[in-house]
């Protein structure tokens, strides 16, 4: 499997345009060319926390559960521009034919989420808490993950989530066995378990960085939800004195966040849901409805455009950027095609086969659940 994080200065990991040699609006015109020229042989993928315009590009937009099942079924394309992050891509590939290539517009695309854990560290922390209880602990990834972590979750017959599936993935998960542990996002986890009626001292946190994560044998057997210390740095950047700002300031202003913000956020928010969620409830409001919406600021400017007869902002007064998925540019973008146009598709993106037999077992799990 490619590590983002193997050999950058290898000549197919970087992009090759040079800043200096088109300019923002002629990458723009030739990629709209070469596009046209390649038709149905490349199939565009976008993120909707992509710039708008790479979006604009994108002959499939969605959150990551959308383009999981869009991946999917995908059955003639020979190419797959994935305009997102790493782990988005792995998945795609996972999902789609021996005969068909997903690519990475950038391989430096990645996600401070995901990496945040690993699976040496997943493997240890399950060996320790495994040993700590007799009680069964079903092991639940949310999808900003890597494809080893995936599959470590296969081989343990668990599922992956996205934040739009996580309450009925975890709702599944608790009638398999008596714990969960949730992993990379502690932040998701917490709030969704909160939602399904779990009380916060029944949840704790395992810290890798830490000796036996933090927990003692005592905390891990009584614990009915073992989180894991990732988050989400984007989501990160709202606060419940933001949410006070617009209380004071515009008390009818509706608050809309996304359940990877802390605790006190989505518990302090009007509305919490998955970018699909976020999306579906503004696209219903009626004319004139005011939203401060806690995600990542490329989406929440771009529903402002969308939804002129609203009045969309977001919560922080800071730009909430997600800079890994600020890496796929127009550019690059082009670059991908031309190299493709020339019969030398670059970063290619390919899960080994073992790992892709088990994480594809918990892929499955997750769609059959929802």
């Amino acid at each position: 499997m490619i590590d983002i994080f193997d050999d950058l200065t290898a000549k197919d990991h970087l992009p090759a345009i040079s800043e200096k040699e088109l300019s923002d609006a002629d990458v723009l015109v030739e990629l709209t060319a070469i596009k046209k020229r390649l038709g149905s042989r490349v199939v565009v993928l976008g993120h909707h926390y992509q710039q708008d315009d790479v979006i604009s590009f994108a002959d499939i937009k969605g959150d990551s559960l959308e383009l999981a099942r869009k991946a999917a079924e995908i059955k003639d394309a020979e190419y797959i521009l994935f305009c997102g992050v790493h782990f988005m891509a792995e998945t795609a590939d996972m999902l789609t034919g021996e005969n068909q290539k997903v690519i990475l517009p950038d391989m430096r695309a990645g996600c401070s989420m995901a990496d945040m854990a690993n699976r040496r560290e997943i493997d240890v922390a399950w060996k320790y808490l495994t040993e700590c209880t007799s009680e069964k602990i079903v092991p639940i990834t949310y999808i900003n993950c890597t494809a080893a972590l995936k599959s470590f979750v296969g081989e343990n017959d668990g599922s992956i989530c996205t934040s739009s599936n996580a309450e009925q993935v975890i709702t599944w998960g608790l009638s398999q066995g008596e714990k969960l542990l949730f992993f990379p996002d502690q932040h998701l986890g917490r709030n969704t378990c909160y939602k399904l009626g779990i009380k916060l001292e029944d949840m704790v946190v395992y810290d890798p960085r830490q000796r036996f994560g933090g927990l003692t044998p005592e905390k891990i057997q009584k614990a009915k939800v073992i989180l894991w210390y990732g988050f989400c740095s984007v989501h990160q950047g709202f606060n419940p004195e933001h949410i006070k700002m617009w209380r004071a300031k515009d008390p009818e202003r509706k608050i809309i966040v996304h359940p990877e913000c802390s605790f006190e956020v989505t518990q302090g928010a009007d509305l919490a849901g998955s970018t699909s969620y976020i999306i579906n409830q503004i696209k219903a409001a009626p004319a004139g409805s005011k939203f401060a919406v806690g995600t990542e600021i490329n989406l929440v400017n771009r529903l402002a455009k969308e939804y002129p007869h609203l009045d969309i902002t977001s919560l922080s007064p800071y730009q909430c950027l997600c800079t890994t998925m600020y890496r796929v540019r127009p550019r690059w973008l082009l670059e991908s095609y031309r190299a493709i146009e020339r019969g030398e598709a670059i970063n290619i993106i390919k899960v080994d086969d073992v790992t892709k037999k088990y994480a594809m077992k918990a892929l499955e799990q997750m769609l059959a659940i929802s």
